[in-house]
């Protein structure tokens, strides 16, 4: 039987129970982190990520495309790993494929590629923007899919859902 709340980790399966939610990864037992400590990790993690990326799209301005990309996208995969001390790394990657986020997931981990590629190869401010654009809205639509009909709600809103 499924728990009912509003975080829906399995989507379509089901709700992982919250007592599950800081269970699970091998990596964590060995490491020996309480809950607490994975909840510092998280935040951490996620303030971290936050400020790099933040700092990142402040170069991006400044018309420094290298200083953005490194920032930004280890901005970025800074705030990723800090999901993972939530549930495990183990737990985020299969979560992240499952069906219904994987395409969200794929566009999401693409765009910060690319990224990278309009920084460094392109050398272009405004492709590098775009796929800022790409990555939020991808992030958004992966997110949503955690929330109960959270992406129907949407897309209602926008008028793309009869």
């Amino acid at each position: 039987m499924a728990s009912k709340g509003w975080f829906n980790l399995e989507a379509a399966g089901g709700v992982i129970p919250e007592t599950q939610f800081f269970e699970g990864d091998s990596a964590f037992k060995f490491l020996g982190l309480t809950r607490t400590q994975r909840l510092y990790g998280f935040i951490g993690c996620l303030v971290l990520g936050f400020v790099l990326s933040l700092l990142g799209s402040i170069f991006l301005f400044l018309g420094s495309l290298v200083s953005f990309a490194f920032l930004y996208g280890l901005g970025t995969v800074i705030s990723l790993i800090g999901t993972g001390f939530l549930i495990g790394f183990a737990k985020q990657l299969k979560l992240m494929f499952k069906p219904v986020r994987v395409a969200a997931t794929i566009i999401f981990l693409g765009s910060i590629a690319l990224i990278f590629v309009g920084a460094f190869v392109i050398r272009s401010d405004v492709l590098c923007i775009i796929f800022v654009i790409i990555e939020y809205l991808a992030y958004a639509w992966y997110t949503l899919s955690y929330i109960p009909y959270a992406r129907s709600a949407v897309l209602r809103v926008v008028g793309l859902s009869g």
